[in-house]
């Protein structure tokens, strides 16, 4: 996530920038913070998935749902904890997210059952999605100019540094199995961080509204996660199971489900209310191309990272959680170098930032599959080192000026709803990969392709739509003149 979600949680500022109330750098540490855990949640778990899968006997859907049912509740409730936060407080939503977020952590730790654990993190990203909005509409009306936009990069690199050291803490925390803890130290680590958070929060952050609020779309957020589980269930427990009658009965009633969504977004824009997906914004060809990119990206990336790899390395590959862990640092350290940079390389090449990193990251991929077809299963983190810091480095070309580019050729007018839709698009297909992605490659997994030939398969697809895309990328250099 991006600086751009500011606009669309901060349609009014509670005062203006003269007036406003400093921001310590102490307590705007203490924001970055409060908003980095619920990024490293994300990234931290799909090292333990194996680990999580043995001890609780859960089901490859199972575990698929364990990424994916955290992504699904932050996509449907971003827009609407940011709204909420202009409503009655932004410093006291940022208290009631790290609380439940750190509760709910928890709950995780203690999970008797998958089922358990399953249900924490839906609620666990409910507290996320009510954390993360505060702290940019927070920055965006306590500070402004070059203090701004230093605050922003901040937040951006956390983005980076969770996506680079999630995957070794969590690597770290199951190996060293401290107390005898495994993968529960993955969310039990979160406790007292939250807690010194929250003292920290008490104390340092001001509070902030909207002078004039916008009413929240609730209906819209129920029919987006009503229509997203649907999908999402049947993909992910459809294969272990057989494929049931009641798995083709929920994929065919999305299609009916994104109908109701998109009449009722219709309809409260034209009654004057904010809809969650305001239909307006979905018109303009620069929203349209950008959501096509993003939907490309979010969904390989998603089911890639968050979910195949961890299950392929510590499969046949018989990698420890550490040595997963640091088979990914390499691409999320290239990740981390372009969320430093990426910015200043944005202003000089626009869009055309975004054509290198599709290639680039299609180059990374297609040699992460001939490491594949060629040693495995005698693969470790150094053989894999290259492909994988290739692929990270044009990953983090694509995602990071990816909404900056989409936004500066919309209406200033409508940045900020269009912001919230691609953040909200960019959350469902992170969940939404580890199901499609995810399942994809264990259908070839169980095949005579096994666990190496069916993770080529998926580097060669996502290489494939990498090169597709770059096409599509290129009409978003001029899209704004036919907007």
């Amino acid at each position: 996530m991006t600086d751009q979600l500011q606009a669309a949680t901060t349609p009014v500022t509670a005062r203006p920038p003269a007036a406003a109330v400093p921001l310590k750098p102490v307590a705007l540490t203490t924001l970055i913070f409060g908003a980095f855990l619920p990024m490293l949640s994300f990234f931290v778990i799909n090292v333990a998935l194996p680990a999580i899968g043995s001890d609780l006997r859960a089901t490859s859907g199972e575990l698929q749902l364990v990424v994916g049912s955290y992504g699904i509740a932050v996509a449907t409730l971003l827009v609407v904890g940011g709204r909420l936060g202009d409503t009655f407080g932004r410093k006291r939503l940022f208290l009631i997210g790290l609380i439940g977020f750190t509760v709910t952590s928890l709950i995780c730790a203690i999970a008797p059952t998958i089922g358990v654990l399953l249900v924490a993190r839906v609620v666990q990203g409910a507290a996320g999605a009510a954390v993360t909005p505060q702290v940019l509409a927070t920055i965006t009306s306590l500070l402004t100019g070059q203090h701004r936009a230093r605050a922003m990069a901040m937040y951006g690199v956390a983005g980076g540094a969770a996506a680079a050291f999630g995957q070794i803490l969590g690597g770290v925390l199951v190996e060293a199995n401290v107390f005898d803890l495994g993968w529960r130290a993955v969310f039990l680590v979160n406790v007292p961080v939250g807690i010194l958070g929250v003292a920290a929060a008490i104390r340092l952050i001001p509070e902030t509204k909207a002078a004039k609020a916008q009413r929240v779309d609730l209906v819209g957020a129920a029919l987006l996660a009503l229509t997203l589980v649907m999908l999402l269930l049947p993909l992910t427990e459809g294969r272990p199971l057989g494929w049931p009658l009641w798995t083709w009965l929920c994929l065919a009633a999305t299609i009916p489900a994104v109908v109701l969504l998109g009449v009722h977004q219709h309809r409260a824009e034209r009654s004057g209310a904010a809809p969650l997906i305001p239909p307006t914004v979905l018109r303009l060809k620069a929203m349209r191309i950008g959501l096509l990119l993003a939907v490309a990206f979010f969904t390989t990336f998603g089911g890639f990272m968050m979910f195949v790899f961890a299950l392929a390395t510590q499969g046949e590959a018989r990698m420890s959680p550490l040595e997963g862990g640091l088979s990914l640092l390499p691409m999320a350290v290239g990740f981390l170098i372009t969320s430093i940079y990426g910015p200043r390389l944005q202003v000089r090449y626009g869009a055309g930032l975004i054509v290198r990193g599709w290639i680039i990251q299609g180059v990374g991929y297609a040699v992460l599959a001939a490491v594949a077809l060629t040693l495995w299963p005698d693969v470790s983190p150094l053989k894999l080192a290259v492909p994988m810091l290739i692929a990270g480095f044009g990953s983090g070309l694509v995602m990071v000026p990816l909404m900056g580019v989409v936004l500066s050729q919309v209406p200033p007018a409508q940045a900020g709803l269009g912001s919230g839709i691609l953040l909200t698009s960019q959350q469902t297909c992170l969940a939404l990969g580890a199901a499609t992605v995810g399942t994809a490659y264990l259908a070839l997994a169980g095949t005579s392709w096994d666990q190496g030939g069916a993770l080529a398969a998926v580097a060669l697809a996502i290489t494939a739509i990498s090169l597709l895309m770059t096409p599509v990328t290129h009409q978003l250099r001029t899209s704004g003149k036919g907007a």
